[in-house]
């Protein structure tokens, strides 16, 4: 996903805030707005900025993930990951039941059967 950002002037803004207000609404799209050639302010889509707020909420209860993901990749490198229990072994740990497998397959035919004529 990858973000398109324009950047422009204040007072461009000002005079295109109805064009740019129609613009940001496509996804990942924002508009930064410069004062004497610096970074001012960021345009975006209300949805866009909620989606930031939200995700930065979640971030804030995983404040260890960089340290748990190298972890995670190291076990996966080493195979230590092998000796982690499954979540069906958590699961029966808390006495919580897994669904069984029926014992009858269903799937998919790729053959079309045809339908039989009825006899007069």
């Amino acid at each position: 996903m990858t973000t398109t950002q324009t950047t422009i002037s204040i007072s461009e803004g000002r005079r295109r805030i109805f064009d740019i207000a129609n613009e940001v609404q496509a996804p990942n799209k924002v508009y930064t707005l410069t004062s004497d050639g610096k970074p001012k302010m960021v345009m975006m889509s209300a949805e866009e900025y909620e989606s930031w707020l939200e995700t930065i909420e979640v971030l804030r209860g995983f404040p260890d993930h960089d340290k748990e993901i190298a972890e995670t990749d190291e076990a996966v490198r080493t195979g230590a990951y092998k000796k982690w229990a499954s979540l069906e072994d958590m699961m029966s740990r808390r006495s919580l039941v897994v669904a069984e497998k029926p014992k009858k397959k269903y799937g998919v035919h790729s053959k079309n059967k045809t339908k039989s004529r009825k006899k007069d």
